[in-house]
Order: C-alpha cells, then sequence, then structure tokens
C-alpha cells in the first residue's frame, strides 16, 4: 500500500494518455489500482459503443452516470460466469463447514494502527509488526502485556479497555477482519497482521465459540451465491487483464493484488 506524493505531469500515471489523478493528490497503490481499472472500464465501453466518446473523464476517480451505467452494462455482457450445479455445491460444503457455520463467537481484542491519509503506510507496517513480534514473546509470560500495549498504542476507543472487542460474531466485523479471525482453530496473538480497511491489527483471539453448520440442503442457495461470487471476481479479473494487455499504461502497477472493483 505504497503512497505516492505530488507528481509532476511527466510521471502521472496514465491509462491511454488519461491521467488518473490529479498532480497534488496522494494515493495508496490499492486506489490506484481501482481507478485504473476503472478507466479501463470506461475507455472499452465507448470502444463497443456503449458510451459517447465525449464522456467527461473522471475528476478524483469519480464517473459521469452515463459512464458508470455504461460500466455496468458492459460488465454484465462481458463477464459471463456459470452457475455450479447441485454437486459443485455439495462438495464446496463438505470441504469448507467452517464458511456457513451459524453463532460461531470469537472473545478478542486488538490493538489498532490507522492508516490515516498523511500517514507513511511502510513505515506504520513495520512499527505494528515490531510490535507484534514482541506481544508474540511476551504474551506467555505476562497476561498483562497486550492490555498495557493496546492501552498505550491503539488508536481505537477499546484502547482504553486494553484492546477488548468482547464477543464477536461475523456481522459484528469489517469483512477482511472477520475472514481472518473466524473458522480458525487458533486462539492467543496471532501470529499475522490482519489488514482492514481501518489499518493494520494486532490480535489476540481470548476465547471460541464454534457455532454449528446447518446441513446443506439449508443452505445450499448460500453455497451458489458465494461460489458465483468467487467465479465472478476471477472472470472480472480475468477480463481486466485483457483490457490492460492491450492498452498503454503509464507508472500504474496493475499486477499487485486484487482491486476493491473486484471485492
Amino acid at each position: 500500500m505504497t503512497q505516492f506524493a505530488t507528481h509532476t505531469m511527466a510521471d502521472i500515471p496514465s491509462i491511454n494518455g488519461i491521467p488518473l489523478m490529479r498532480a497534488d493528490e496522494s494515493l495508496t497503490a490499492a486506489e490506484l489500482r481501482q481507478r485504473a481499472h476503472v478507466e479501463l472500464l470506461r475507455q472499452q465501453a465507448i470502444a463497443e459503443g456503449l458510451l459517447d466518446e465525449d464522456d467527461a473523464i473522471p475528476i478524483q476517480g469519480i464517473t459521469s452516470e452515463a459512464a458508470s451505467a455504461a460500466i455496468e452494462l458492459l460488465i454484465a455482457q462481458s463477464v459471463i460466469t456459470p452457475e455450479p450445479d447441485h454437486e459443485t455445491c455439495h462438495r464446496f460444503h463438505v470441504a469448507n463447514p467452517s464458511k456457513f457455520a451459524i453463532g460461531e463467537r470469537v472473545h478478542a481484542r486488538h490493538i489498532l494502527f490507522a492508516v490515516t491519509p498523511s500517514v507513511d503506510v511502510n513505515a506504520l507496517r513495520k512499527r505494528a509488526e515490531a510490535h507484534l513480534i514482541d506481544l508474540r514473546a511476551s504474551s506467555k509470560g505476562d497476561v498483562r502485556s497486550f492490555a498495557i500495549a493496546a492501552s498505550q498504542l491503539s488508536n481505537c476507543p477499546s484502547g482504553k479497555a486494553g484492546g477488548d472487542l468482547g464477543w464477536l460474531t461475523h456481522v459484528d466485523c469489517a469483512p477482511e477482519f472477520a475472514r481472518e479471525v473466524f473458522g480458525k482453530p487458533e486462539v492467543g496473538v496471532l501470529p499475522r497482521l490482519v489488514q482492514s480497511r481501518f489499518g493494520f491489527h494486532v490480535v489476540e483471539v481470548l476465547a471460541r465459540e464454534p457455532g454449528h453448520t446447518p446441513d446443506f440442503d439449508q443452505c445450499e442457495g448460500a453455497v451458489k451465491m458465494l461460489l458465483m461470487q468467487q467465479s465472478f471476481a476471477t472472470a472480472l479479473r480475468q477480463y481486466l487483464q485483457q483490457l490492460a494487455a492491450r492498452a498503454a499504461i503509464r507508472h500504474c502497477d496493475l499486477d499487485a493484488a486484487a482491486s476493491p472493483l473486484m471485492q
């Protein structure tokens, strides 16, 4: 998540000559990739006659209403995902029971290193990783160490309570946080940073209640929807890669992690 400082006209990221940002803007790499993907789609919509050639160039990543509608239509026409059959859904349910558990709860506490517009993200990550190592080393010897560190370091209001978040369910958390915490056997300080839209979290799981997994016939619809979402994300990523391969891209790395557009 590198941040970009003030640019000159020569090094402004662009797609086929269309700038993705103003010279005085500061974007993370993920934000820049998202703009690039939207611009690839906007230009393809123009090429396929779904959008007027004189459509306004997005300002600070905001497209026109016509462009948004055209992009939606383009994706619907170009990104085709087959519906998974009954057997495929059943195999996935058997192999991934924790994904459909009901009533799972986790008692956790955390230390949040918040990402703000002016922060050096790489330095913040290194700082969070250093504290994670310290806490993993000390957690067995001093049960108070995590709470003390949270009260001193965390950018979350829970820091006043030693980072304690109480008992959580999936719906209580940001999805990216929930993916790292639920459906796993780990108890104690997690051996990795948890990254969310809010920043970097050092997380300690204090206790777990596993919940239960419904029979397949009770959640077949949810299984099918999840598989279709995964298939769509893969197909959209491949379509964007095809568009990128034909475009003149300057100062923008589209080979990194998936854009928020596809999450």
